[in-house]
């Protein structure tokens, strides 16, 4: 054989070689969340699974599905109380295991999606094999307790709890789920902090143990994770910055998201309390604004769920 023709063999070789090594690297990639069971991304207050293309977790149940997830999001009522919803999410979750086996599932809340799953891990551990709470008012939220304080002050709690419960209804009918029920004064009472702390006494799995601190990363079998931001406004061009930086004035100071409290995001393992983010750029909304150089929320979400991947679940 001719010595150019040993050359263009080898060469043709090693291309191969180098483009079966890039689609095994794909493949990896491809699997990197992968867990053992699906991943539930379960909506806070005022939220929905979707309504038309925009997710309220924004792109991200694309992102962990190339990533090999299986994802659901389920809807449950944009305002209730942590019970009714987590009552919601378990009918959810015992269907999807009548559906497809599922035996397990990794819940992931925000906001008031973190105590919703809470519920249904103390009521139902053996579908729950992980719960991550992100910017979950877990001690409740002083953003509530003024909201509270001001209604009952000028006698317009009742009539505020009445447009709030149909914002909600709206907002389930456009999502597709008018038949979810809507009660503010549920959502109300659930994240202000007298609220919180009659929640936690009844459900204190992944509890932290010392004030500000974190709590088990193992409780009934269950692994609690949480995280939490510590910015307000964190870009000029989203409409919904105004709006936290104004709530924010109510925490005096003390490090939030606009809604919840760094501290008050704590529950089991603590992987981080001060993302830069505000609490709607922990789900990547609004539209995936959020500050220039700050962690991209997307890669949070990949990240965990290759955390619990590589723990077998």
């Amino acid at each position: 054989m001719k010595p150019y023709s040993l050359v263009l063999r080898g060469t043709l070789a090693a291309i191969a070689l180098a483009a079966a090594g890039g689609i095994g690297a794909a493949r990896a990639a491809d699997t990197y969340a992968q867990t053992r069971y699906p991943i539930v991304l379960v909506h806070g207050m005022s939220g929905f699974d979707a309504i038309g293309p925009v997710n309220y977790f924004y792109g991200i149940p694309d992102t962990l599905r190339a990533s090999g997830a299986v994802v659901f999001t389920p809807a449950v009522s944009a305002f209730n109380s942590n019970e009714q919803r987590g009552e919601q999410l378990l009918a959810t979750l015992r269907q999807l295991k009548a559906a497809y086996g599922y035996d397990k599932f990794n819940l992931i809340g925000h906001s008031q999606g973190g105590t919703t799953s809470r519920y249904v891990a103390a009521v139902a551990p053996e579908l729950v094999a992980s719960v991550t709470t992100v910017g979950t008012p877990h001690q409740g939220s002083k953003v509530a307790d003024a909201v509270a304080g001001l209604a009952g002050a000028s006698g317009s709690t009742g009539w505020a709890a009445a447009i709030a419960s149909a914002l909600g209804q709206a907002i389930s009918w456009l999502s597709g789920n008018p038949n979810l029920p809507q009660n503010a004064l549920g959502t109300l009472g659930s994240l202000n902090t007298a609220g919180a702390q009659s929640f936690n006494a009844s459900f204190p799995q992944g509890a932290p143990t010392s004030p500000c601190g974190q709590g088990p990363e193992v409780a009934n079998g269950i692994r609690y994770y949480s995280v939490g931001g510590t910015a307000a406004v964190t870009n000029l061009l989203d409409v919904t910055d105004g709006f936290l930086g104004l709530s924010s004035t109510v925490f005096l100071g003390e490090a939030n998201d606009g809604l919840v409290s760094r501290c008050s995001s704590h529950w089991g393992l603590v992987l981080r309390d001060d993302y830069p983010w505000n609490h709607l750029d922990e789900v990547n909304q609004a539209f995936g604004l959020r500050g220039w150089f700050t962690p991209d929320p997307l890669q949070f979400y990949r990240s965990q769920a290759n955390r619990l991947k590589l723990l077998g679940l």
